[in-house]
């Protein structure tokens, strides 16, 4: 694979990462807790996983507490005296996670919501706040961060191409065009608008046919996302094909993106004729642009704000 002037193999590359967890640590107490309400809360943590505990909470015969996951890992012994378990709920704890309120575990990273306690879980899970996932997606890289952590992790680590400017233009090629049967891919990095955004290229197969697709994935959330829009464009021989389109955030999954089919689609019948000569060598420039939307507050009209 080729981006301008040099030219290598589209080979998924299996990188031994040892996995990075981001971490934030979780709030138990916000401004106006009492001290009792922050005991009631360290209660509710498990001691096996140490995660808030929700319903059923078990206890075994002298009162220790944990959460139903981990009773199945510890096979039905307490962690914390040896004695089994049974199947006693704590109902008393249960009532008592009712009537808490407490901060989003994402509140030292910005996020200001309290949530009752059986209502917290649902929003961490969809938090404008929680962390991303690499979008490096050939190894399943298990890291988790924030945008600079990942643009940081993405050079570092997966040794991506970085660059900066809101067009390009990139030169895949491949000697043996006729396998598919591997994902092939390759991720590029670009920063324009003060933003970062992910160029993919893969080959795999879409039904019975062999295809190479491109699409482009923004760092940061959909709703940021849809405030810019690209254009990805292939062509030789006389012919070209175009396409037009927002990013996906990559909240959205490599995978999700793929399989919508939301990208530059280029059949490989088409993609060696567009390679010109013998037609057994895959050799493929792609150029695209990348645009920020603006509001004309006049007409209410969205116009492209180019970038130079």
């Amino acid at each position: 694979m080729e981006s301008d002037s040099t030219v290598s193999s589209m080979i998924m590359m299996d990188e031994d990462l040892h996995p990075h967890q981001f971490s934030s640590s979780t709030s138990k107490q916000h401004s106006n807790s009492t001290p009792t309400s922050t005991s009631v809360h360290e209660l509710l943590e498990c001691p096996v996983c140490t995660n808030s505990m929700y319903p059923p909470i078990h206890q075994c015969h002298n009162g220790h507490t944990l959460c139903s996951t981990c009773k199945t890992r510890v096979h039905n012994r307490c962690p914390t005296c040896r004695q089994e378990l049974g199947d006693i709920r704590c109902l008393a704890l249960e009532k008592i996670a009712e009537s808490l309120e407490l901060p989003c575990r994402y509140t030292s990273i910005g996020c200001p919501e309290i949530f009752p306690y059986y209502s917290k879980l649902k929003h961490e899970s969809i938090c404008n706040f929680r962390p991303y996932n690499c979008p490096y997606a050939g190894s399943d890289c298990s890291v988790l961060g924030d945008i600079s952590q990942l643009v940081a992790h993405l050079r570092d680590d997966h040794r991506v191409d970085m660059h900066s400017g809101c067009t390009f233009n990139h030169r895949y090629v491949k000697s043996n065009p006729m396998e598919v049967e591997n994902a092939t891919w390759m991720l590029t990095v670009f920063h324009c608008f003060g933003q970062y955004f992910c160029l993919h290229f893969e080959a795999f197969q879409l039904g019975m046919a062999p295809v190479y697709m491109a699409f482009l994935r923004f760092m940061g959330d959909e709703r940021d996302a849809r405030s810019y829009s690209y254009s990805l464009e292939v062509g030789g021989s006389g012919r070209k094909l175009i396409y037009e389109g927002s990013p996906r955030s990559i909240r959205d999954s490599h995978k999700k993106v793929r399989d919508s089919h939301d990208g530059l689609i280029i059949y490989r019948n088409m993609a060696l004729f567009f390679s010109g000569g013998d037609r057994k060598e895959l050799k493929l420039r792609v150029t695209g642009r990348i645009w920020k939307e603006q509001q004309n507050p006049e007409g209410g009209v969205c116009i492209p704000n180019l970038c130079s």
